[in-house]
């Protein structure tokens, strides 16, 4: 059933939250003889770790007291997730819930905020294991597997927050009392069920609130921003540096590359590379990337650093393989890049994020009938009724980008899409046209380009700033910008 038809409580249960620790064995590796357990359980020197409390934490203490304030009487639960399974016994690489790490900046899994209506702030968390058991060295999670976990109190330093043992969990998940408990759910199951659904309607406003703070950003949080854009921007200089003009390369040697930059000034990727060569630049979320590059064609990369506090950039650009466009090509590029620029020429705060949509999408629908596809006149595609030059688009302007590329999901729609923008605000923006191999109804010459430009922007108090205006825009610079890179050659991160 959808969230909107749950009942209004549940039947009782009991938490389900995994009391402790419990020592995950390979089942390849050979059986311990006692001997050897004996032996393995002597002569270590346990070294503390050096800690001090993260410059950042008196940002996530302003963020949870203003949102227990929102919530007056109500305990309000966070959790972060566990980590997920890939194949059989091993799993993807962990990142932690956006808004458990807005909250907390803490980045291991199974952690679960409380926060109680008194305004306290417990973070429970798995603590590093004692030498007193077999689990640092008989589990696949102990410390000689997976390096040295932090103690309670060196967590608690470092992030400014009481932790408590995970082991304490069920209990003071047990104690909240579901209608003055508010829980965000669907990213821990185990926490799902340990408190039951008083009211789902508690549970989205909470969702919300999270989400609608998250839509001003501090002046850390752009900082944070601006290091993963200019991590992107480099990224973009390393792949145009090893794209070749006269033979194909695959797209997962691009992506790859973009990769390395991305691990090695930030924590990752924020979201799954596309790299579209040739028609699939028309696919809008191409992430197979099993593709090639061909002399003549467009080259579509969406790609973004996502830097080590998990802020995320996110910026598109399209380019000719072999270093200059095609008449028609530069066309549609232009048209594109015109409406992007409209887009951006349109930000200040109070206007509606729904007429800056509207005036990227008004300039990408007079172009469509300037290459003579349009089948009505741009007024009548424009009317909301119609829409018809969307077959060429799908997608909106742009959206919020924060710690998540599609920060702010869970906003309200009126404080959101149909809301009006804000200082502090960042979001991109990124107008596309995508002409499928199959369109009958367009020039078979137009069949199969696609051309998107994206940019991350700060909303300003009387406008706004590009902040990936590090990389090129029109059509002109971009050609110039690719044979500069070009001619200096395959650099490695450093």
């Amino acid at each position: 059933m959808t969230e909107d038809q749950q009942p209004a409580a549940q039947p009782a249960a009991e938490p389900t939250v995994q009391p402790a620790d419990q020592p995950r064995t390979e089942s390849h590796d050979p059986d311990f003889p006692e001997t050897f357990l004996q032996f393995m359980r002597t002569g270590w020197r346990d070294d503390p770790l050096t800690v001090a409390p993260r410059p950042e934490t008196p940002h996530y203490a302003k963020r949870r007291a203003a949102l227990a304030e929102a919530f007056p009487g109500d305990t309000l639960v966070i959790p972060t997730g566990p980590e997920k399974t890939r194949a059989n016994d091993t799993e993807y690489h962990f990142r932690p819930g956006s808004d458990f790490a807005y909250l907390t900046g803490d980045h291991d899994p199974d952690g679960v905020l409380i926060l109680t209506p008194g305004g306290d702030a417990v973070l429970y968390t798995r603590q590093r294991s004692s030498r007193d058991n077999d689990e640092f060295f008989r589990s696949r999670d102990g410390e000689l597997w997976v390096g040295r976990r932090h103690t309670l109190a060196e967590k608690a330093t470092e992030l400014g927050i009481e932790t408590r043992p995970y082991a304490d969990l069920p209990r003071a998940l047990a104690e909240c009392a579901p209608a003055r408990t508010r829980v965000l759910r669907g990213l821990d199951p185990r926490v799902d069920r340990s408190v039951l659904i008083h009211e789902a309607d508690r549970d989205r406003e909470l969702a919300a609130a999270v989400s609608e703070a998250k839509l001003v950003k501090d002046e850390w949080e752009i900082a944070q921003l601006q290091e993963a854009i200019d991590a992107t921007v480099r990224g973009f200089e390393d792949v145009a540096r090893v794209l070749p003009a006269d033979r194909p390369v695959s797209e997962r040697l691009l992506e790859g590359v973009f990769g390395l930059r991305a691990r090695h000034d930030g924590n990752d990727v924020g979201y799954s590379s596309i790299v579209g060569a040739g028609s699939h630049a028309t696919i809008l979320h191409w992430v197979r990337n099993h593709g090639r590059t061909t002399p003549g064609d467009l080259l579509l990369m969406d790609m973004g650093v996502e830097g080590n506090r998990l802020y995320t950039a996110d910026v598109t650009r399209t380019v000719p393989v072999s270093g200059t466009f095609t008449p028609l090509q530069r066309q549609v590029y232009d048209i594109v890049h015109a409406s992007q620029q409209a887009g951006m020429d349109a930000i200040r705060p109070g206007v509606k994020f729904r007429d800056v949509h509207l005036t990227c999408m008004r300039v990408l629908a007079e172009g469509l009938s300037d290459l003579g596809v349009l089948p009505v006149s741009p007024d009548e595609a424009m009317d909301p009724q119609s829409t018809v030059y969307r077959r060429w688009s799908l997608h909106g302007f742009g959206h919020m980008l924060g710690i998540d590329v599609h920060d702010c999901s869970a906003a309200r729609k009126e404080t959101y899409r149909d809301g009006a923008l804000a200082e502090g605000y960042v979001l991109t923006v990124e107008p596309g046209l995508y002409f499928q191999p199959e369109d009958d109804l367009v020039p078979e010459e137009l069949r199969g380009i696609g051309v998107r430009i994206e940019d991350d922007v700060l909303v300003t108090a009387d406008g706004c700033v590009n902040l990936s205006a590090g990389l090129p825009h029109s059509s002109d610079q971009v050609e110039a910008w690719l044979a500069s890179q070009r001619e200096a050659g395959p650099r490695l991160p450093g």
